[in-house]
Parts: structure tokens; C-alpha cells; sequence
């Protein structure tokens, strides 16, 4: 799948099946979410996803506005029982998403480094 409606915030757009997976970098404010929303808006549009990958390994920081657009991203895939899954995420957003008690609404894969380490096999 071609990267064409990835803005320079959103990155690695892919199709892959039934899902739409991309990369978010940079530091999310009222200054660059609306650009974040315009293209990921445009991914559901095009691709139609049943589920909704964001890799935030890149984003340290983000504000209420980058959340809203979360939020609504949310509502348009839970409408065609879909969903929204976050990544990757750096300790000051996932802070920022458990005070606001988000964490409990967005699927949340943990990071490989946060997973716990597995007993050796004998």
C-alpha cells in the first residue's frame, strides 16, 4: 500500500488485511494534530479499517488536542465495531492517557522492553 496520504507526522502507512497500522512522531499539540487528523481521517476513509494500529514510539509529548483526535478516531471505528490499538508508548503518554483514564477505552500493547522476561527453558 502506497504511503501517499501519510503527512509527515503519520508515517509507515500500511494496509494489512482488515487493519491500517502507521507510525506517529514528533511531539502532538494544538499546532500539528489537525494534521495528524487529517491523515489518519483519510486512512478510514480509503481503507475502511476494522482496526486501527498507531506505532507512538516517536511521540514523547502529547496535549488535549492530540487526544481528541484519539477520541474520535475511537468513535468512527467503534461505530463499524472496530478499534483503536496504541503502541510503543513512551512513559509521559501513557501517564497522560492513565490520568485521564483513557487506558481504559484504547487497547494498549505493551512494548516488547515492558514485557516481563520469560524463565529460561530447562
Amino acid at each position: 500500500m502506497p504511503d501517499d496520504i501519510a503527512h509527515p507526522i503519520v508515517s509507515d502507512l500500511r494496509q494489512d488485511g482488515d487493519s491500517v497500522c502507521a507510525a506517529v512522531h514528533g511531539d502532538i499539540d494544538l499546532h500539528n494534530s489537525p494534521e495528524m487528523r487529517v491523515s489518519l481521517l483519510e486512512a478510514l476513509h480509503r481503507y475502511a479499517p476494522k482496526r486501527l494500529v498507531l506505532d507512538l514510539a516517536g511521540v514523547a509529548y502529547m496535549d488535549s488536542s492530540a487526544i481528541a483526535v484519539l477520541v474520535e478516531l475511537l468513535q468512527k471505528l467503534r461505530r463499524t465495531g472496530g478499534r483503536v490499538e496504541l503502541s510503543h508508548l513512551q512513559p509521559r503518554v501513557k501517564g497522560l492517557l492513565e490520568i485521564a483514564r483513557l487506558d481504559s477505552i484504547f487497547m494498549i500493547i505493551p512494548s516488547p522492553a515492558a514485557d516481563p522476561p520469560r524463565p529460561a527453558a530447562p
